[in-house]
């Protein structure tokens, strides 16, 4: 997995020393679909920088991302072994994150309609009142 320069905006889920790690579990669940974390670490272990991570980084790597919102648990599947293992999925705001990393956002103000700028700016500025 060869990662390009972002085209678009920085996100500190794509920065620092797990960004390679997020983006290749973004990638494995917006393609394969919601997954175990075993079938996170099989299908992030196909990029060639990532062939020797362990299952433990993907673990914990999936369970921060769900914390912040970017990953949610979907249901509980039933495994060979006999025991429930959890099933995740891309939230909304991972795929949003996948489509600011991959466009920049002048180019995404230049393709939204009128209507779509104002929801966005909307959600901006009730963001910004709940914070305060």
């Amino acid at each position: 997995m060869a990662r390009k320069k972002s085209k678009g905006t920085e996100l500190a889920v794509f920065k620092g020393r797990e960004a390679k790690l997020n983006h290749a579990i973004f990638q494995s669940l917006a393609i394969t679909g919601p997954q175990t974390i075993y079938d996170i670490h099989k299908n992030v272990r196909i990029f060639k920088e990532l062939k020797h991570v362990h299952y433990a980084n993907v673990n914990r790597r999936v369970r921060a991302l769900e914390k912040t919102g970017y990953v949610r648990k979907d249901n509980i599947q039933n495994t060979k072994a006999g025991f429930g293992a959890m099933v995740y999925e891309l939230s909304i705001k991972a795929y949003l994150a996948l489509l600011l990393y991959a466009n920049s956002l002048e180019n995404l103000l230049n393709k939204i309609s009128e209507n779509s700028a104002l929801e966005i700016l909307s959600a901006i500025v009730d963001s910004d009142n709940n914070d305060g």
